[in-house]
């Protein structure tokens, strides 16, 4: 593995290309470029806040910036992994005609939507700001430099999880419409639209704290939580009766989760590599 990662960073130059040339073909011919992408999130969020803070009344108080910081990350993810899924096939041609590392076609699919996020987070930041200053809202709180941290973890586990797709979907294109399939169940299994206090408030009394800590074994649900934690001050409100009160940041479960985003960008890696070759045949 260490001489296959010697020889990545040989074609880093590749890399580099691929990932403006992904860019630049995603928004060509387009007034806006790189708005629209966020224009969709901010339609989402919109539309989720009407229906969650005014028709069914959650009542945490600015509501859309918590759903806002769940959203964004969730989009990285779901955009890398849909984009993973046929990037290989899409360079079918390219692969039987000119050597290079075939790690190179997902990772550039994951830097592309990585830039992509880190715009976002400007736009993000620039939102928090303006609520600050103009609307009396809570400053950025100085857990904020945890963001970085958070950002490469994401970034591991989505590579992880894109090497394992994209290679899968060269020998079964049904990965394709499973990912999208399971994509739609995760969801609503992870706390984008709602907070993970809330599934905290539902679990059985008795051994709430152990299901909570086995929620936050799944690293979207606890990376989730740590981006809305590390950005935004605690919060009380409550839902059709049940109240709810912000759950300091598990920090222990954190680093658990980090463990887990390097385990299978590793596994993720060895098991692309040991079937590469194959693709010129296959794809």
């Amino acid at each position: 593995m260490v001489d296959e990662l010697r020889e990545l960073f040989k074609y880093k130059d590749l890399l580099k290309q691929l990932v403006v040339r992904d860019l630049k073909v995603r928004y060509k011919n387009s007034v806006l470029g790189f708005f629209w992408s966020l224009l969709n999130p901010l339609v989402q969020v919109a539309t989720i806040t009407i229906v969650f803070k005014y028709i069914m009344q959650i009542g945490i108080p600015n509501y859309s910036a918590y759903l806002l910081v769940g959203y964004l990350p969730w989009i990285f993810f779901q955009m890398s992994l849909l984009d993973s899924s046929q990037v290989v096939l899409m360079h079918r041609d390219l692969l039987r005609k000119v050597y290079f590392p075939r790690e190179v076609l997902p990772i550039s699919v994951v830097l592309a939507n990585l830039v992509h996020f880190l715009l976002a987070l400007i736009i993000l930041f620039a939102y928090l700001l303006f609520f600050r200053f103009f609307m009396h809202g809570a400053p950025i709180l100085v857990t904020a430099i945890w963001i970085p941290v958070l950002v490469l973890m994401q970034s591991l586990l989505i590579m992880g999880i894109t090497f394992f797709i994209s290679c899968l979907n060269v020998f079964y294109e049904d990965t394709k419409y499973v990912v999208n399939a399971l994509l739609n169940v995760f969801f609503y299994l992870t706390p984008v639209m709602y907070v993970s206090e809330l599934v905290y408030v539902h679990l059985p009394h008795a051994h709430r704290g152990l299901f909570y800590k086995l929620y936050l074994l799944n690293p979207l649900n606890i990376l989730t939580d740590a981006y809305r934690k590390t950005l935004l001050p605690p919060f009380h409100g409550g839902l059709r009766g049940s109240n709810i009160t912000s759950i300091p940041l598990d920090y222990g479960m954190l680093g658990i989760c980090a463990i887990t985003c390097i385990v299978i960008a590793i596994a993720g890696y060895a098991f692309f590599n040991a079937r590469k070759w194959l693709f010129a045949e296959r794809a």
